[in-house]
């Protein structure tokens, strides 16, 4: 077992004013809460913070030390970011225990070559980005890898029965839903037909006139 990133934390006092104080002292302010746990208000630092965050996403273990000495197994559970500057303002660290399963979504990660695309020409459609797992904490996963070379036809699917998941982990998603499939290319009639349909509903949107050519309006 590969041990978890650690990300020290200190308490925080609640107020107005303060986590405004924190975060231009280069702290975020954060919480931690859990089942059977009373929440705490924290701070981290912002670079400490985006540096874990970056590696461990939402859905890896991670080690938070409290400067009391504390030491609690954690979800990186909820961020918030600042629209205008990008910047994360906020974090909520969930903990659990290590002896009960947690439900997680755990990214996909698509590998390999769909020879569907590759020789027939068709388009690679991905339905999902994450599925959902039940498992111990130790045994989750941060993401699931897929194997697209499976697609030799555009009657081949990867539903999420066909996604391999390590020991000790449970899908929770219902298995027959599809992962990946490969679409026919389309025709030139088809990309034809597509651009007329487009450009006819521009014009039967509110507000849009359909400007016409000076030419004909002078022959009007």
């Amino acid at each position: 077992m590969t041990t978890p990133l650690t990300l020290s934390a200190e308490e925080r006092k609640k107020g107005k004013g303060k986590n405004h104080l924190l975060r231009k002292d280069g702290r975020i302010p954060a919480v931690l809460y859990g089942r059977g746990l009373d929440s705490e208000a924290l701070s981290v630092s912002f670079l400490e913070f985006s540096r874990i965050y970056s590696q461990a996403g939402e859905n890896t273990i991670i080690e938070l030390a409290l400067s009391s000495g504390k030491k609690s197994s954690v979800l990186i559970y909820d961020v918030a970011i600042d629209p205008l500057s990008g910047r994360y303002i906020h974090a909520d660290f969930y903990q659990v225990r290590m002896d009960e399963e947690i439900e997680a979504n755990i990214p996909l990660m698509f590998i390999g070559e769909a020879p569907a695309v590759k020789a027939l020409g068709g388009v690679l459609v991905k339905a999902l980005d994450e599925v959902g797992v039940s498992c111990l904490p130790a045994a989750l996963p941060h993401e699931l890898s897929v194997d697209i070379s499976a697609l030799t036809t555009f009657d081949d699917q990867i539903r999420v029965s066909d996604v391999v998941v390590p020991e000790g982990v449970r899908v929770t998603d219902d298995p027959q839903t599809v992962v990946a499939l490969v679409e026919r290319p389309r025709s030139d009639e088809e990309m034809a037909a597509l651009d007329s349909k487009i450009e006819a509903d521009v014009t039967k949107i509110e507000g849009v006139v359909k400007e016409t050519p000076a030419s004909e309006e002078k022959s009007a």
